[in-house]
């Protein structure tokens, strides 16, 4: 009997040294993947951070700029140029290229309203029309415009400026400003969503540790909803 009550408790105690390795182990495990994605994280936040920290600053600003933009009231400043078109640079213009009434200006009439008005028409779609040549040049923070009298010859050039001011608001909503900021703006968004993205993470790590985090974030979502749902009219 004493023979098999010991057997018993070595059995007991090597089952519960087995269950402490594997309980050990599954430890381990966690603590190495906890480590693992918060090391993931904080190298993916502070890097999609840094990438898109001048851009958010930017884009706050412009946001306070864009919900006041009745109160920072900009001077447009204008500037007009005209010119007379020479006969031979006229006669090089022809037709309409497009059956739309629309299309872009020979090489050298395009050349030469640039030396002369300094307006950049190369490569820009005008309206053509049997009297006129119009070609519009909006931009961020202002606007321009060039006109060609297709019997005189006679050219207009008008240059409006609205400042710095809007120039960042019309950065700030992509307006007037070309594919290539389109895409940086799409590419800058998904770095800020990534700089999000881990910093949820980074907070889901660290919550146990720090009680008050998922209140904060809650009051984050819940106070502009209330907003929204209340007082978006008032």
């Amino acid at each position: 009997m004493a023979e098999g009550s010991d057997s018993s408790t070595r059995n007991a105690a090597d089952a519960e040294r087995v269950a402490a390795e594997k309980a050990a182990k599954k430890a381990h495990k966690a603590k190495v993947r906890r480590l693992f994605w918060m090391t993931q994280a904080r190298i993916w936040h502070w890097i999609t951070g840094a990438a898109t920290l001048i851009g958010m600053l930017l884009f706050a600003f412009t946001g306070i700029t864009l919900n006041h933009a009745g109160q920072i009231e900009g001077k447009p400043v204008v500037v007009e140029r005209t010119a007379v078109m020479p006969p031979d640079i006229l006669a090089l213009i022809g037709d309409a290229p497009g059956e739309d009434g629309k299309g872009t200006l020979p090489k050298p009439v395009a050349d030469w309203l640039e030396k002369e008005t300094g307006a950049a028409v190369s490569r820009r779609t005008g309206e053509w029309s049997d009297d006129e040549i119009y070609v519009g040049m909006p931009k961020p923070g202002g606007d321009a415009w060039l006109s060609v009298d297709r019997t005189t010859g006679d050219v207009t050039f008008e240059d409006t400026d609205r400042g710095a001011i809007s120039f960042l608001n019309d950065l700030h909503k992509g307006r007037n400003t070309g594919p290539v900021w389109f895409w940086f703006l799409d590419i800058f968004s998904v770095a800020a969503i990534l700089f999000c993205i881990t910093g949820l993470v980074l907070l889901w790590l660290h919550a146990p540790r720090r009680p008050p985090t998922w209140f904060i974030v809650g009051a984050g979502l819940v106070v502009p909803a209330l907003i929204a749902v209340f007082l978006l009219h008032v």
